[in-house]
């Protein structure tokens, strides 16, 4: 069997007088060492792209985390200086991808950023700037110049007993906890409607979600499974999942 390809979110930067359609390595390599398959980034055009004729040639979908946050007005929120900075022509093209990859029973992994563009493609709201809310902790990343402190395991998730993460962690009947990393300013408020909390931590931010009536195997996480794919058991079994996933829907289309 050949290895599957993912397709792969952008952010819009500019650069050197250009803009660019970018993604951070770590997503692509962990794209290639933990699901063996091959990284295809999907520039972020919006409707200038024909999404059904991309799906069809693609057996994933891995939405990214990013600087950048979902702009407010898609979930009824306001924008601010303070929350930004935003990424609306990424925001035209990953909410619709969503939910397309979800109706054509693509895999899909959505990571930090992503998992906020799928609850919020699914009808749900997002809290901005959670560090500052009422009994919850800090969620930023820590302030070091060295991307291992930054992103090291910041904190543990208890995950839901019978769960879509549950199964692919393996844990106990009775669910589990796990420690996982922490770099994000905004979470999901309103769950979407067809969204699961697979995980949640201490401070009831939902860490992690699955859309119940998806048609294939479908996975959101708020932390970074990816940077930690060499190392880390629960990064390693995500990925692995997220390939595993993508090779039974290859077989069946055989």
């Amino acid at each position: 069997m050949t290895r599957p390809i993912v397709l792969v979110s952008a952010d819009v930067r500019p650069g050197d007088g250009h803009e660019w359609h970018a993604a951070a390595a770590t997503y692509l390599e962990a794209v290639i060492t933990g699901s063996d398959a091959v990284p295809l980034v999907l520039p972020s055009l919006g409707a200038a792209i024909d999404l059904d004729a991309v799906l069809t040639r693609v057996d994933g979908v891995m939405l990214t985390g990013a600087r950048s946050n979902v702009h407010p007005s898609l979930y009824g929120g306001v924008a601010s200086a303070e929350n930004g900075p935003y990424d609306p022509q990424r925001d035209a093209t990953t909410l619709p991808l969503a939910r397309r990859a979800l109706e054509l029973g693509i895999p899909l992994l959505a990571i930090c950023r992503g998992m906020q563009e799928l609850n919020v493609a699914l009808g749900g709201t997002l809290a901005t700037e959670i560090q500052s809310l009422p009994g919850r902790r800090d969620h930023r990343a820590a302030q070091s110049d060295v991307q291992d402190e930054r992103y090291g395991l910041a904190h543990e998730i208890e995950v839901e007993a019978g769960s879509c993460l549950a199964a692919v962690l393996g844990t106990a009947p009775d669910g589990g906890v796990t420690r996982v990393n922490s770099l994000h300013r905004q979470a999901v408020d309103m769950l979407a409607p067809d969204l699961l909390a697979d995980a949640r931590a201490e401070d009831g931010t939902i860490e992690a979600a699955h859309p119940q009536a998806a048609k294939g195997w479908a996975l959101a996480t708020q932390w970074h499974p990816e940077y930690w794919v060499a190392s880390d058991e629960t990064s390693k079994k995500i990925f692995a999942a997220f390939g595993k996933a993508m090779r039974a829907r290859m077989r069946r289309a055989e």
